[in-house]
């Protein structure tokens, strides 16, 4: 597989990451609205589905009490959906440079495999059911593997470019018209510009 290919493939799994966490952080900030939603949709399945219909209504119950005596509390989810946002917005950087931005989906994909004990071992103190347990954990099951992808094609294409990272010698200023301290190849002495 030539370069070019493996940056579309690259970006093809990143916008996949880059969408689902816009999407996780677009839909934290009206929770009280999809819960109550997703409490009517799923009424009908009460009899079959009683403690997933249970727990969705005991989550309604607490968003609703907390936005009417304790809105502050709900300030938190408004930092977690703008935190989804934020990495988002950081994914933009692989997407436009992989190599020079690979830290970003190394960074990911520590985060996805940090979703597993935060959930196994905060889940049971939050009172968390484990079939909601299980939805959380399909957080790092559905991003580890696009990320794992974007990161192999990323190190591919590093490879075949000969743009393995190293810490660049600093050059003196007299080297540089520009003046002060520079590194070879620009500014920050990254690999190449892959992007569009």
């Amino acid at each position: 597989m030539d370069i070019e290919e493996r940056l579309r493939w690259t970006r093809r799994w990143l916008w996949i990451v880059l969408i689902g966490l816009f999407l996780s952080g677009a839909t934290a900030f009206p929770l009280e609205i999809e819960v109550r939603w997703l409490l009517r949709a799923l009424d009908p399945l009460s009899g079959q589905l009683p403690a997933l219909v249970g727990w969705i209504e005991r989550v309604h119950t607490g968003l609703v009490t907390a936005g009417e005596d304790y809105p502050f509390l709900l300030y938190g989810t408004d930092w977690l959906a703008f935190a989804h946002l934020v990495l988002a917005v950081a994914f933009w950087g692989p997407l436009r440079d992989p190599v020079r931005n690979v830290w970003v989906v190394q960074v990911g994909m520590i985060a996805c495999v940090g979703i597993v004990p935060l959930a196994v071992i905060c889940g049971p103190i939050r009172d968390i059911p484990w079939f909601w347990t299980l939805i959380d954990l399909s957080f790092a099951v559905g991003a580890f593997p696009p990320l794992w992808f974007a990161y192999r094609h990323i190190r591919a294409i590093e490879a075949s470019a000969g743009t393995a990272p190293a810490i660049p010698e600093r050059v003196s200023s007299a080297s540089w018209s520009g003046g002060g301290e520079q590194y070879p190849g620009g500014a920050c002495g990254a690999a190449p510009y892959l992007g569009r």
